[in-house]
């Protein structure tokens, strides 16, 4: 009666006491308000609705589907890689931290959320036991949660992207690989980085670089003015390393401009293998625009018309190479001889282009044809001159030296060469230059005067079209004179 008594109230039910007195870890639990036994499925039940006694030593008391449990309800709920662990990898013996339950040979009591139950402690207590400051579920590395900037050491510029392995090193500590992260000073940069400066300038880096580049050096607490070489302009502008290539304590050179720039004219304006002074065109403000005026430019090549609203590379350009000297003054260094051979030495060569270009525009042509063997009269003084100078078989083709004075040469010769025997420029005894009809013509000077009746017949009635090799043209040089020739 005494063993009965122990869970059993003499003429009353069993009371939930009764069980709690024996099972005190799960008592100690649902005090504390954690575990399965205090959440609401099963808070307000009697013990004995799910543990229920006296069905044989082999039954039991503990039974449930493991693959169906919803841990959530234990009030820790599983996320990450813990979702994907098997029950028997957390609640197995060696992780009970409860003494008396250690050695029952299944149960799922005596655990507790503390990371390090399960896990080894990497840091070796150097950082306490709250892992989720740091880490979650998904992965132990990388530690998602850690926020530097949090830190006594915030990341800035370049350290952002620095790999944290490079500044915590891995040692051995007890005898087990150990990185460390607490406990590195930041008070300078030395701890790892080297000084290249070797301490000349003292420990505080920061005066002159930043985490951005460390070749952005801070210029601002350096007075350059003090030295042989004031920085003005554009060299205002310039980092350090672009003249202190040999580091910021050498002293570079700085006599002539080349000391530091290429000579871009390539030694056009050197002398004795020395260049002149560049101020005398450009200033530290700028390589461009340049000094050298327009009056200065007269004297050795006037500027006039158009030539005066051209920038410098037109002329002193070449294939991304400024030319200045030499460069000679004849209009086809810079423009091209559209022209070749076709301008004859009379009228053209060197400069000579002005003889009938001008200045102002290069379309204004002005020249005196009565200066030629070919004065024009009549309507070829109206006619424009590429009616008569372009090729009409290539495209801007000018003609010029090449012309003759032959009319077939602008004009078809609509008599099929019925007149090429009386030679080049026969035309003009036939036709004016005022126009085409032949009112030159005698035909008195031919062989067949006309007289009588002849006189007033149409020229149409004795010169009919003809047509040979596939052209038809007015026949005029006739070989027959016979009346019946004409007259049927």
């Amino acid at each position: 009666m005494s063993n009965c008594t122990k869970c059993h109230v003499l003429g009353e039910q069993v009371y939930n006491s009764k069980c709690l007195d024996c099972h005190t870890e799960v008592k100690s639990l649902m005090n504390a308000g954690r575990g399965y036994h205090a959440s609401s499925e099963v808070k307000g039940k009697n013990c004995w609705s799910c543990h229920s006694e006296h069905h044989g030593r082999e039954f039991q008391i503990v039974r449930f589907d493991e693959k169906k449990f919803n841990h959530e309800k234990t009030g820790f709920q599983l996320t990450g890689t813990h979702a994907k662990a098997e029950c028997s990898d957390c609640h197995k013996k060696e992780f009970i931290t409860d003494s008396k339950l250690k050695n029952r040979k299944k149960t799922f009591l005596g655990l507790n959320q503390n990371c390090l139950t399960c896990h080894a402690d990497v840091h070796q207590n150097t950082l306490g036991n709250d892992c989720q400051k740091c880490h979650n579920t998904n992965s132990f590395k990388p530690a998602e949660l850690f926020d530097h900037n949090k830190s006594q050491f915030k990341l800035t510029g370049k350290h952002i992207s620095v790999q944290c392995a490079d500044c915590h090193k891995t040692e051995t500590k007890n005898g087990k690989p150990f990185q460390k992260f607490k406990g590195i000073s930041s008070a300078n940069c030395t701890p790892c980085h080297t000084d290249p400066h070797q301490g000349r300038f003292g420990s505080d880096c920061q005066k002159c670089h930043n985490t951005t580049d460390f070749r952005q050096v801070k210029t601002g607490n350096f007075d350059h003015s003090k030295t042989k070489f004031p920085l003005l302009g554009k060299h205002q502008k310039v980092t350090c390393n672009d003249c202190h290539s040999g580091g910021i304590s050498s002293k570079p050179k700085f006599e002539y401009c080349t000391d530091c720039h290429n000579d871009a004219h390539k030694g056009q304006f050197t002398s004795d293998g020395i260049l002149k002074d560049c101020s005398l065109c450009h200033t530290v403000n700028g390589y461009t625009p340049s000094l050298f005026t327009i009056e200065q430019h007269n004297v050795l090549f006037k500027l006039e018309g158009a030539h005066l609203s051209l920038p410098c590379f037109s002329c002193h350009k070449k294939e991304d190479q400024w030319v200045f000297n030499p460069l000679t003054k004849e209009c086809t260094s810079c423009h091209e001889n559209v022209h070749g051979n076709e301008i004859s030495s009379i009228y053209g060569g060197g400069s000579a282009c002005q003889n009938c270009h001008s200045l102002q525009n290069w379309k204004q042509v002005s020249f005196d044809h009565t200066k030629t063997e070919f004065p024009l009269k009549g309507k070829h003084s109206k006619a424009g001159c590429m009616d008569c100078h372009t090729s009409k078989n290539t495209v801007n083709k000018y003609r010029f030296a090449s012309l003759t004075k032959d009319c077939i040469q602008c004009h078809e010769d609509i008599h099929r060469g019925q007149f090429a025997d009386k030679g080049p420029g026969s035309c003009e005894s036939c036709h004016g230059y005022e126009q085409w009809k032949p009112v030159l013509f005698n035909h008195n000077t031919t062989r067949f005067s006309l007289e009588g009746a002849h006189a007033k017949v149409p020229c149409a009635e004795c010169h009919t079209p003809v047509t040979m090799n596939g052209q038809t043209y007015l026949q005029y040089k006739l070989q027959d004179f016979k009346c019946a020739a004409c007259h049927k």
